[in-house]
């Protein structure tokens, strides 16, 4: 598998003396050279035959490695590059198109190289043997019958394959030779090629760049500048693997800002994907701990197809299209086709999918990614036609990131689709993520400003809201003849749910006290409040009794949605008498102890809903405390609520609803917190 071609010629510069290749007549079929400290590449010429080597019953080696065999009748190859011809992938020199090109279109499987190699060398001179460093995929490479190496893993029905990475192999001790005669060595190379390169890249088949052969030293230099080499080829791709490691965690982190925008997800999802598609594709180049047809796996047949899937739905929802409906279901459905196809097409599961059936899918996995280009299409033009300059600029860089789908198809016409200025490798793909990054921010610098300043306006709201929903809750402590109220309120939130009134009737002396709690928080139960308050004051303009108080309230909330809320209704007559209804509330508290009332839905719910009524008589110097939900629901660091025997502890030492209210507070306040305290006192007090 062959990711990366930017090494051709690299160990030819590392010639460090002269060294001469002078080719005998094609009858003699050797290759004579003499060696100084250098390397020199072999172009040839080779000795080529396609399939693979029946095996010695003897020595249980391949016979077409052994040094004898008679290689006469095979075809012969020169890697020596012609003038004109570059790597379709890479664009450089040096590279000579495979077998797929010469004579053998189709062809995957084995294929063997030979060649004979005279060399003169100084006594006792090591010599060493750089691999090609373009070849697809894998191969063993034997010297004089030896296995002296090989790249990938020849075990199994198939040998595992990788991304074609720098490979130096030890040349065997030639046989015994007088010291002033040249040796004699023939060198081989058995080769690999995968049924999936031969649909992705174009000339597939073979060596596609010529070993080198040299002095051990030589040959060792030239391997560590190759891994060099490879390693700065992959610096703009790691550094956009962080870049977009950083905008997930970005994007991820702008959810907090605005939770109600799914679009903040989405983006993390996509910048989460080519983050982990580029570590995907560095590990794989540069090691081998991930096997190539692992890596296209995961790269083809998973990240890709959600990747686009995902641009689709960050546009989608970017732009806040509802219509029409099915563009969701659509991309789910034409992504997992996209996965299938290529998974299948790409002759990734040989040989469990035959080749014929693969290349139906292949031609599905084409069709299928035509359909996703027509929806992403889709989805700019609605959004260019709503949105005008947003939609406009994402135009561009969608429409080359679309074109990067499909580099296979073009590498195997011929087109470039990798850049190597200063031998670092830049691809289509990453011009197209670097592009849309770029476009996505500009917008989202849009977005934040346009959501900072909704965000200001909502603040605002919410602050009129609190000063409103202060001018429509009683004093702290109102004072009337014969009773004290105390009331205090804590919100959970900047607008809280909990409401009441205590209203003294103008003639007769009584008091009617009203306490609530609305169903949820925030700005809407905050609304709901003021709508019960207001019903409150018109119901009390004609009638103070508890029961009808409920009525009312219970009519205002139906018919709207979720509007619950439980509530509480207490008339306190002069002499002091109480007639308590109840809708759902908490009972209050008569001199620490609870009173028993019958259990009655909460306002809202039906319509014929029937509320409990009891009544009661307030003795002097008796203490009355109503309590919202939110006192007994406090709950501590260690998930302990305040609870009702707590609740009853603390009343029993007579405190105020201030330090009432403060403790369940300072417990660990979940819910809005509201207390009311009544007391009948001994003496007239003036209003």
């Amino acid at each position: 598998m062959n990711l990366f071609r930017c090494l051709p010629a690299l160990f030819i510069c590392l010639l460090t003396s002269a060294a001469v290749q002078a080719q005998a007549p094609p009858s003699q079929g050797t290759t004579h050279v003499t060696l100084g400290q250098s390397v020199i590449p072999l172009y040839g010429p080779w000795k080529f035959a396609i399939g693979d080597s029946p095996i010695d019953p003897v020595t249980n080696a391949p016979l077409w490695a052994e040094p004898n065999f008679d290689d006469s009748h095979w075809e012969t190859v020169d890697l020596n590059p012609k003038a004109g011809v570059s790597d379709p992938l890479g664009g450089f020199a040096g590279y000579v198109k495979g077998w797929t090109a010469k004579g053998h279109p189709g062809h995957w499987g084995y294929g063997w190289y030979r060649i004979r190699v005279q060399v003169a060398a100084q006594p006792g001179e090591k010599l060493a043997l750089a691999g090609p460093t373009y070849v697809d995929d894998a191969y063993q490479f034997f010297s004089d019958g030896t296995l002296a190496g090989s790249f990938g893993r020849f075990s199994g029905s198939q040998p595992s394959l990788y991304y074609t990475q720098p490979k130096m192999f030890q040349l065997p001790p030639a046989p015994v030779h007088e010291p002033s005669q040249p040796q004699v060595r023939v060198l081989a190379f058995r080769l690999w090629m995968s049924p999936n390169t031969l649909v992705t890249e174009p000339d597939t088949g073979g060596m596609h760049t010529a070993p080198l052969l040299g002095t051990a030293g030589a040959v060792s230099d030239g391997y560590q500048l190759g891994w060099i080499e490879l390693v700065r080829a992959q610096i703009i791709g790691m550094t956009l693997g962080v870049l977009f490691l950083l905008l997930a965690i970005v994007s991820f982190g702008l959810t907090r800002l605005d939770r109600s925008d799914p679009v903040y997800v989405w983006m993390g999802a996509v910048f989460l994907i080519m983050f982990v598609m580029s570590l995907v594709s560095a590990i794989a180049a540069t090691s081998e701990h991930l096997d190539a047809i692992l890596s296209i796996i995961l790269t083809d047949a998973i990240l890709s197809p959600i990747l686009f899937a995902s641009w689709i739905m960050v546009w989608w929802i970017w732009f806040r299209l509802k219509r029409p409906s099915w563009v969701p279901l659509a991309v789910t459905v034409l992504t997992l086709a996209y996965m299938l196809s290529a998974l299948v097409g790409e002759n990734l599961l040989y040989p469990l999918v035959p080749i014929p059936v693969a290349d139906i899918f292949h031609t599905a996995s084409l069709v299928v990614r035509l359909a996703l280009l027509l929806v992403l299409a889709l989805v700019v033009y609605w959004g260019i036609r709503r949105h005008g300059i947003e939609g406009w600029l994402v135009l561009p860089p969608v429409a080359l990131f679309v074109f990067a789908q499909f580099t296979s198809e073009l590498s195997i016409m011929h087109v470039r689709i990798n850049w190597f200025p200063f031998g670092v490798r830049f691809s289509i793909n990453q011009v197209a993520d670097l592009l849309l990054t770029a476009v996505l921010s500009v917008l989202l610098l849009r977005r934040l400003v346009r959501s900072v300043r909704e965000q200001r306006l909502l603040a605002l709201d919410v602050k009129q809201a609190q000063e409103v929903q202060g001018v429509i809750l009683p004093e702290a402590i109102t004072a009337l003849p014969g009773l004290i109220i105390e009331n205090e309120y804590r919100p959970a939130r900047e607008v809280g749910g909990d409401f009441y009134q205590i209203i003294a009737h103008p003639a007769d002396g009584s008091l009617l006290i009203v306490a609530g709690d609305v169903a949820g928080k925030g700005l809407r139960a905050g609304m709901l409040v003021a709508l019960l308050v207001g019903a409150i004051r018109n119901q009390t303009e004609t009638d103070f009794d508890p029961l009808h108080m409920l009525q009312a309230l219970n009519r205002r909330l139906l018919g709207r949605g979720e509007a619950h809320a439980t509530c509480l209704c207490m008339l306190v007559d002069a002499d002091g008498a109480v007639t308590l209804a109840n809708a759902g509330h908490l009972p209050p508290y008569l001199n620490g102890q609870l009173i028993e009332v019958e259990g009655a839905l909460p306002l809202g719910v039906l319509e014929s809903a029937e509320f409990s009524i009891t009544k009661f008589q307030l003795r002097e110097n008796d203490r009355l405390v109503l309590a919202s939900d939110g006192v007994v629901e406090a709950m501590d660091e260690h998930s302990r609520l305040f609870g009702f025997a707590r609740l009853q502890e603390l009343l029993q030492g007579g405190p105020t609803a201030a330090d009432l209210a403060s403790a369940a507070q300072s417990f660990g306040q979940q819910d809005d917190i509201s207390v009311i305290a009544v007391t009948r006192t001994a003496a007239l007090v003036p209003a």
